[in-house]
């Protein structure tokens, strides 16, 4: 019910993030979706990819700071007010997120967030019948 998503720390300086990218190209990972967050001397560079495993191993043995963790994505309809609904059904069940990024991806929306309460969360996925995004279907999505 979950994908495995990449936290990367890097230096707010030029070329750190050139060359973590660069890793993951002579890998041949491709990037689904990334996202910055940025303090004054780091920021979190948070990515969904192809191979997130391989991506982790390769990136750890360059030295470079990454977290691998767990991330909810819910597949939505490509229209205006589809983020919005599915947040406020989590907001109903009191259940907080953490961060939340989007994008689009063959025509499908893709809500991507973490939260402190995952078991809650998963049970209002199901019982809220909505469209989650597991890490086999990734691969199918693109």
């Amino acid at each position: 019910m979950t994908i495995n998503q990449l936290s990367i720390f890097i230096e707010n300086k030029a070329g750190t993030l050139v060359k973590v990218l660069k890793i993951l190209k002579e890998a041949q990972i491709q990037l689904i979706a990334s996202t910055i967050a940025d303090t004054v001397e780091y920021g979190i560079c948070r990515i969904i990819c192809s191979e997130p495993l391989l991506a982790y191993k390769m990136l750890k043995e360059h030295g470079v700071s990454v977290a691998l963790s767990d991330v909810f994505a819910i597949a939505l309809d490509d229209k205006p007010g589809s983020a919005a609904d599915v947040v406020e059904i989590f907001a109903n069940e009191s259940i907080g997120l953490n961060y939340l990024y989007s994008f689009l991806l063959n025509g499908k929306g893709v809500l991507v967030f973490r939260t402190d309460n995952a078991e809650k969360a998963k049970e209002t996925i199901i019982l809220n019948n909505l469209n989650f995004i597991a890490e086999k279907d990734l691969s199918k999505l693109n």
